[in-house]
């Protein structure tokens, strides 16, 4: 029997569709090269998990069902290249409630027996690949969007690129506000 193809997993915010198209639109008007995100992969990583088994598949969604959070808005109004050319949008103040999101799901995979990233968290939407700047600086449109839940994504090759699936969402208590 042919073991089944592991999984390239991570949880996430979704970008809502409508801002998604704000912020891709944005972009596009850039003085920049290098490769675009596709729309509909616009995320804020919450903890990547790379390549997994179709078996731990039940863990993790068992840990989404055990997470508690609060909704809350998320203001991405800077700009910053990360690593090897990723332009980002990031928010200047993270809301305590996305670093909770965060801190929980990290220890929650610990007791999976996951080995969290060691590197502080830093909350981003990659806009580009690879991306080389025409004009050194230049002013971020703010986007805010109320964060209600969050996902399990699962990351794909497929001929047209790469595609990110949310297998599974949680919904985040509403707050006043």
């Amino acid at each position: 029997m042919a073991s089944e193809k592991p999984l390239r997993l991570f949880f996430a915010l979704g970008c809502p569709p409508a801002l998604a198209d704000n912020i891709c639109s944005w972009r596009d008007s850039l003085p920049l090269a290098g490769r675009p995100v596709a729309k509909d992969n616009l995320h804020l990583t919450l903890a990547f998990l790379g390549s997994q088994p179709t078996t731990a598949l039940d863990g993790f969604k068992d840990l989404g069902d055990q997470l508690r959070g609060t909704s809350f808005y998320l203001r991405l109004d800077q700009v910053q290249t990360i690593g090897n050319g990723f332009l980002c949008l990031t928010p200047g103040l993270p809301p305590p409630p996305l670093l909770q999101l965060v801190d929980n799901l990290r220890t929650g995979l610990s007791s999976l027996g996951m080995v969290p990233d060691s590197r502080p968290f830093l909350p981003h939407v990659t806009l580009a690949r690879e991306a080389v700047m025409h004009q050194p600086h230049f002013a971020s449109e703010a986007f805010e969007w109320r964060v209600n839940g969050y996902g399990l994504f699962r990351s794909e090759n497929t001929e047209s690129g790469v595609r990110y699936d949310e297998l599974v969402h949680w919904p985040l208590a509403a707050t006043s506000g």
